[in-house]
């Protein structure tokens, strides 16, 4: 579908506003005979609907399969699209990464594939000051903040995108890629870090103790949680800084799952709850 810049960039500003994710690939560089100049702009969708003008069928396979790859790994790249005949390798002698273009016009094209992706959401199980002043650095830090806490501790959250009362975290539509952080300090932790462990979050911390953590894990196991998933639980959360005061352990939980995103810290690398961490209760 073609379409002009002005439109393109309409369509990039009404789905961010809508939260889609998406890609902008941007042709960079043309040589030879091509139908789209330096400069051209399209959106690929999630679905693989590209929206916009890249040069025709050839170059639109290669920006989906790029498209793809990047809004798996949120990572920006610049693909080369050339004639089948002159690929001979995956990437370029400039290190560029090369698809194959079946099409008789024999252009080559550079596209830059840009991730629109939502911010990641953070998910904090209580209402505990290290829970409060996770809910304000994560905010600043550009986190999506969703709240799971009793109805009277509502009030002490404002920096909060989404609000349930009570754990029944199932409400909030818990996905692998959201961050679980159960901060409840007394306050129902089994009930509020079982619902954790049941949803499909591949992080899940637990601020307090490895004493605390180890007794509420034997308490689960018996109630039917899986050894498996009990070792993956993060407890005590967040990296070792010595963290004493509730904003310190805070940093130190944003640390680690930032960590955790960029593949600094491996989760094999990361602890479970039989190792030392930050945030000790």
């Amino acid at each position: 579908m073609s379409q002009t810049i002005d439109e393109t960039m309409a369509l990039i500003a009404n789905l961010r506003q809508q939260g889609e994710e998406f890609c902008v690939v941007t042709v960079v560089r043309t040589a030879n005979a091509t139908s789209a100049k330096a400069g051209a702009k399209a959106v690929v969708l999630r679905d693989g609907a590209i929206r916009g003008f890249l040069g025709g069928g050839c170059v639109e396979s290669a920006a989906r399969r790029g498209a793809a790859s990047v809004l798996r790994d949120g990572r920006a790249r610049l693909i080369r699209v050339k004639p089948k005949d002159e690929v001979v390798a995956s990437v370029d002698v400039d290190g560029t990464e090369l698809h194959r273009s079946f099409c008789p016009s024999g252009g080559t094209l550079d596209l830059f594939i840009e991730p629109m992706r939502r911010p990641p959401r953070l998910v904090i199980a209580g209402a505990s000051p290290v829970a409060e002043a996770l809910a304000g650095l994560g905010a600043r830090l550009g986190y999506r903040i969703a709240l799971a806490a009793l109805a009277e501790d509502h009030a002490r959250f404002v920096e909060v995108a989404e609000r349930i009362e009570g754990f029944d975290l199932a409400a909030l539509g818990v996905t692998e890629e959201d961050w679980v952080v159960v901060s409840t300090q007394g306050k129902r932790d089994r009930e509020a870090l079982a619902a954790a462990l049941n949803s499909a979050a591949r992080y899940v911390a637990f601020v307090g103790s490895r004493r605390k953590a180890e007794a509420l894990a034997a308490q689960l196991r018996a109630q039917g949680i899986g050894n498996d998933r009990l070792a993956q639980l993060k407890a005590p959360a967040g990296l070792d800084i010595h963290g004493i005061e509730p904003g310190e352990i805070a940093l130190s939980i944003l640390a680690e799952i930032v960590a955790r995103r960029r593949s600094v810290l491996r989760p094999s690398a990361a602890g479970t709850m039989l190792q030392r961490s930050g945030a000790a209760s």
